[in-house]
């Protein structure tokens, strides 16, 4: 959630959640080609709290193109009007179940007994919405998500409650989401646990959850799904980075590679980190680095669930993808292209105002083939040259404004991967970064390898 929920969990006040991903698989599982995100979102200074069902796609689960300009495609209608922690699960007949969270805003003090929930055919669109009371505690209902358990013939919901004053996982079993049979207590190792998420592989079932003994993410196992049957199986040694939660587990659809994600609270909130494992069952997870990976603006405790090509392309098509774009540095990929006080600069993510590094990619104002960078926030501004710094100004019509503005897209110069940009009137030059402000420069001489990577971007979302 943030940090005011871990310091009402810290103080035994407050609450866990889970996020089950893994034993829901219907047979044409193998024929996955691509992720779907769901989340919420929250920025620094609240500027893009918004507490509506966000989605994004990934072909391969770590570079996500958000849809729908990055706006909710639901919102809730009914108890809090608004969601946290969504999970998307594919059911057993194919069709896609959406749970979350009721709660709007950052009152982790609110009791409530109910969940929210959608049925989908295929994420495009959301019929059925009702809210399910899963117990009769006076205590809140955090993270809930879904398993299918073979062995019942039911789907089991968990999610985070406190009753005796610590937080443990409850389970409800249902096999419509309509009907819930009573809570039970899935998961208590003793201390307060949030945010865990389950994921099976070769018949052992993984549950990942963050412990507030010590701050860590773990891991634990079990033969079996029953309630209880996850207290003793811790297994790893605790991943951690930084006030982290909500910990989910991806497979990759092709290969035996896992990545591990989890949500930053504390200091960034908003930012999301990655681990790499190549075996699901040994406890070394590698992170990685911010230029692996590059999550949706602002995403807040995300669900991630495998769909297949088409349903990919599909929902593109239905929500489509963003009309700007997000420039990152390649030797500071945590920071982004935006500017302040009309400076053009690198920054690291996340920062408020976020529209200040949303850029629409326009053809040259002086030449078709280039490309001149709009300002989303500020109309009829662009980044141009002026006394080789790169600032933002508004569009004055004239053909040196043109030429300043525009520029010539490149392979990248440090690594032909990512994109550098060339001046079009000055065709030597190229944008790069010194002292974190944007300039154009000559890239030759003794330091010509460090400003060749100073000059190199990746353009995404």
């Amino acid at each position: 959630m943030n940090l005011s929920r871990r310091t009402l969990l810290a103080s035994g006040a407050a609450a866990a959640g889970a996020t089950l991903l893994g034993p829901a698989g219907p047979a044409h599982a193998a024929t996955y080609g691509g992720y779907v995100m769901g989340y919420f979102t929250e920025s620094p200074s609240k500027l893009a709290d918004n507490y509506g069902l966000h989605l994004a796609v990934s072909a391969n689960g770590l570079d996500w193109t958000p849809l729908n300009q990055n706006n909710p495609v639901v919102t809730p209608t009914a108890g809090t009007r608004g969601l946290r922690d969504p999970f998307i699960m594919r059911k057993q007949d194919g069709t896609f179940v959406v749970l979350a969270t009721d709660l709007t805003g950052t009152d982790f003090t609110q009791p409530n007994q109910y969940i929210h929930c959608w049925d989908s055919p295929d994420l495009r669109s959301f019929t059925g919405y009702r809210r399910l009371r899963m117990h009769t505690m006076n205590t809140h209902t955090w993270a809930p998500e879904a398993f299918w358990d073979a062995a019942r013939g039911q789907y089991g919901i968990i999610y985070s409650a406190n009753s005796g004053g610590r937080d443990a996982f409850y389970v409800n079993y249902t096999g419509d989401f309509r009907t819930v049979g009573p809570a039970q207590l899935f998961f208590d190792p003793g201390f307060n646990v949030l945010d865990a998420t389950m994921h099976l592989h070769n018949g052992v079932n993984y549950l990942y959850y963050k412990s507030f003994s010590d701050g860590r993410l773990y891991g634990a196992r079990s033969s079996t799904l029953n309630p209880r049957s996850f207290d003793r199986g811790t297994y790893t040694s605790g991943v951690v980075n930084g006030g982290i939660e909500a910990p989910i587990v991806v497979k990759a659809n092709d290969r035996n590679e896992w990545y591990l994600y989890g949500d930053s609270f504390f200091p960034n909130n908003g930012e999301l980190y990655v681990w790499r494992s190549g075996d699901i069952g040994a406890t070394n997870w590698s992170p990685l680095t911010k230029a692996q990976y590059h999550q949706p603006l602002n995403a807040k405790h995300p669900t991630i669930c495998p769909i297949t090509a088409t349903e990919h392309a599909n929902l593109l098509s239905r929500w489509g993808a963003p009309a700007w774009n997000r420039i990152t540095s390649y030797n500071y990929p945590d920071n982004l292209i935006r500017h302040a006080n009309y400076t053009a600069r690198i920054d690291p993510y996340p920062f408020d105002p976020y529209p200040d590094a949303q850029w629409r990619l326009v053809p040259g104002l002086a030449a078709s083939s280039g490309v001149s960078f709009q300002s989303v926030n500020v109309a009829n501004h662009y980044l141009r040259h002026s006394g080789y710094n790169l600032v933002l100004a508004a569009n004055d019509g004239t053909g040196t404004f043109a030429g300043d503005a525009t520029f010539h897209r490149t392979a990248g110069l440090a690594d032909s991967g990512w994109t550098s940009f060339r001046s079009h009137n000055l065709p030597t030059y190229y944008i790069r970064h010194s002292g974190y402000v944007l300039r154009i420069d000559p890239l030759s001489g003794s330091s010509a390898a460090a400003d060749r990577q100073d000059a190199t971007f990746r353009i995404g979302f």
